[in-house]
């Protein structure tokens, strides 16, 4: 078992999320920053698709109850077994007692902790995340909370370390054209690529709100419910976009005007508050 001793703002279980219920309204959440989790389980020889923890702006303490192997990726954080300083992106042995400290990241959002045999919460419809939406799956984790360790594993992990790229300071994401894109002033379409955006305080797992240039609409008609997409980008009538992350609704009344790459969700999720963004379009 793992004891939690202090969950820091947001700490949640997470896996790759519960894919195929969207036609029910269930939202596939899973790992926001699915590359730092994927390399988290490979390094402790999980399966990808272990449950593993996300912590939101790190401050995670943890107590372990038994020996086990864990690593830590994603957003760069000051970690502390037993007061003694450890690295990341590598796997780490830890004993029986010991306490593992997180401290708050210098860049990017948010940390994961892979321990080698998963998370044995039980799953909810297939999947061990906690989403924030629709409040399916675990619960946030709280103070005093035990976690039980799986026994599910890969392989023994047999690499030291995995070098991996600086969260970069300024972030370009690929977009595509939206199925709406016919809703929006031409103006509208050059400025959301020329023009960089903010993120707000006002974001999470559903979405990161953003502000910049109005992106003015051509049509401003209502428009009927319809299925959404992680990367969506969504503008409500303020002009100001909303880009949909993993716990975003199945469904939105308002025009998309831009899709981002699966593939550079990732960095989204690791976006910060006041941090900038621009987009960049490609075909697909």
């Amino acid at each position: 078992m793992i004891e939690v001793v202090a969950p820091g703002p947001l700490s949640t279980v997470q896996d790759l999320g519960r894919a195929g219920y969207a036609a029910l309204g269930v939202p596939r959440s899973g790992a926001a920053d699915e590359r730092s989790f994927r390399l988290a389980n490979r390094l402790v020889g999980n399966q990808e698709t272990a449950a593993g923890i996300e912590a939101t702006f790190g401050g995670l303490r943890l107590r372990f109850h038994a020996p086990t192997t864990v690593a830590l990726t994603g957003a760069p954080v000051p970690v502390t077994v037993d007061n003694r300083q450890v690295g990341m992106n590598a796997p780490l042995r830890i004993r029986a007692g010991s306490r593992l400290v997180m401290g708050s990241p210098a860049e990017g959002v948010r940390t994961y902790l892979a321990v080698r045999g998963g998370i044995a919460v039980p799953p909810v419809l297939g999947s061990r995340s906690t989403d924030v939406l629709s409040g399916l799956g675990p619960a946030v984790l709280s103070i005093g909370q035990t976690i039980p360790i799986g026994q599910e594993t890969a392989h023994w992990p047999n690499v030291d370390l995995a070098p991996t790229p600086p969260i970069p300071a300024e972030v370009t994401l690929r977009v595509s054209c939206g199925p709406r894109e016919e809703w929006f002033t031409p103006e509208a379409l050059t400025t959301l690529v020329s023009q960089p955006y903010q993120v707000t305080t006002n974001s999470n797992r559903i979405g990161l709100r953003l502000a910049g240039p109005v992106l003015d609409r051509a049509l401003i008609d209502e428009l009927p419910s319809e299925g959404m997409v992680g990367g969506a980008l969504q503008v409500p009538p303020n002009g100001q976009p909303v880009l949909f992350l993993v716990d975003h609704p199945v469904t939105g009344g308002y025009p998309v005007i831009g899709v981002v790459l699966h593939d550079d969700l990732h960095l989204a999720a690791q976006l910060r508050p006041a941090q900038q963004v621009r987009f960049r379009y490609v075909s697909t």
